[in-house]
């Protein structure tokens, strides 16, 4: 995907009213999937109204059409919700910019795939945070469940099929262990061993989903903390964003990803295991705001799981980035030798440490539910 040239972005926003004169553009943010851009609109009033521009990168997202139906169905749900509360739809959630032909998404002349949402000022997203920062973003994504519990998520499209099927992940890695195409696997036995041992607790998860002993959800799938808005004004988490892999799932899967990326104390590939383990101050804390907005939507067997939930994503990331180690790293982009191998023994630290804070963890999800 070559890069756009500024005349041909701003033929595209003449496909767009915006209610004023397009007056600046400029790249903004620091996404790794899609092309992202700001606009800036003179309104007839003096006042200026800004917009972001997006190229969907239809590598990675192959049919547009079912994820922004995933989204624009979700966003439209949501702002119903907010507004019967008393909220402002409009910060709350994202909002999408239809062409002036009605499309939720346009095409160009080079088979291009561009969105527009509305942009949500006097708010900001984070790369690290402290636990108050933490727990604000708990509370988004808690409230991001709380407004879709009742959406039918079986009718959505599954973008990334399997995605968190964890014992498919489990038979992938099993085959590149017999395969051993570059002959790596002996010398990460202790890692392969430590996954085998756990091989009984991959479906721990998915068989309930299955069995509907756990509820299926509208499921984000990238909770990081860079995809929640803080409020410049108040501090509180405002509006979860990047809406781009919402499909059906469960919610442990999106409490356990923000627990394993969030809640430990070191980077994801860290070469120092003594440094990586995970902070209670901050999985109280995501617990704690996840919680308070969410709690009231969730059935006792699944906050009771929520332990299980960070575990189970924490070990299957760990899965994943070991199986690229070991079938040569064509997954997930390395800048170094061996980083995915780094990845995936920060990943298995984590889960052993998490088993040995179990009750812990138990004991703080049961006092905040």
């Amino acid at each position: 995907m070559t890069q756009p040239t500024p005349e041909r972005i701003e033929s595209l926003l003449t496909r767009y009213d915006f209610n004023g004169a397009v007056c600046h553009i400029d790249a903004f943010g620091n996404g790794h999937i899609n092309d992202t851009f700001r606009i800036v609109v003179a309104m007839p009033d003096g006042t200026t109204s800004l917009w972001i521009l997006q190229r969907i990168n239809t590598v990675v997202f192959q049919d547009v059409a079912a994820l922004m139906n995933n989204i624009s169905s979700v966003t439209a749900f949501m702002q119903k919700k907010i507004a019967a509360r008393g909220g402002d739809p409009l910060r709350e959630t994202l909002t999408l910019l239809p062409s002036t032909d009605g499309h939720i998404f346009i095409t160009d002349e080079c088979g291009d795939s561009w969105r527009v949402y509305r942009f949500i000022e006097n708010a900001t997203s984070f790369q690290s945070a402290d636990s108050n920062i933490f727990y604000e973003s708990a509370r988004a994504f808690g409230n991001f469940l709380q407004l879709l519990s009742d959406y039918p998520a079986q009718t959505l499209t599954e973008i990334i099929p399997h995605f968190h099927d964890t014992p498919a992940r489990f038979r992938a890695f099993i085959r590149a262990v017999k395969e051993d195409k570059l002959g790596r696997a002996a010398s990460v036995r202790r890692e392969i061993e430590f996954l085998l041992d756990r091989e009984n607790e991959a479906a721990a998860l998915t068989a309930l989903l299955d069995e509907g002993k756990l509820p299926l959800r509208v499921t984000h799938n990238d909770t990081k903390l860079n995809n929640v808005l803080i409020d410049d004004r108040t501090g509180r988490g405002l509006c979860v964003i990047d809406l781009d892999t919402v499909m059906p799932g469960s919610a442990l899967y999106d409490y356990g990803d923000s627990i394993r990326f969030g809640a430990s104390t070191a980077a994801e590939d860290e070469p120092d295991l003594s440094r990586v383990e995970m902070s209670m101050d901050l999985f109280e804390a995501y617990t704690d705001g996840y919680l308070e907005t969410a709690g009231s939507a969730m059935p006792p067997l699944e906050k009771e799981l929520m332990p299980m939930g960070a575990k189970m994503m924490t070990l299957e990331c760990g899965m994943r980035f070991l199986t690229d180690y070991l079938e040569g790293d064509h997954y997930f982009k390395i800048h170094r030798e061996g980083q995915n191998l780094d990845r995936a023994r920060t990943q298995l630290k984590l889960v052993a440490d998490m088993e040995s804070k179990w009750s812990d963890m138990q004991h703080i999800v049961a006092r905040f539910s």
